[in-house]
């Protein structure tokens, strides 16, 4: 599954963790992206990523 949200675009971003000593290593920040069924502005059921954001804006209409 693809990570990246298809209503805002929204994808993976590389940061840094740093802990209490102040050792830093490389990560990623993950969005919660989720597979939902939505229906299209043409009416149309289909399955799409979405992240968890958009769902509670109400962006997309849930099938």
């Amino acid at each position: 599954m693809s990570k990246v949200c298809e209503v805002c675009g929204k994808a993976p971003v590389a940061g840094r963790s740093i802990s209490h000593s102040h050792r830093v290593s490389n990560r990623t920040f993950r969005p919660n992206v989720q597979k939902v069924t939505i229906k299209d502005a043409n009416g149309v059921v289909r399955k799409a990523n979405i992240c968890t954001k958009c769902l509670k804006a109400g962006k997309v209409v849930r099938a």
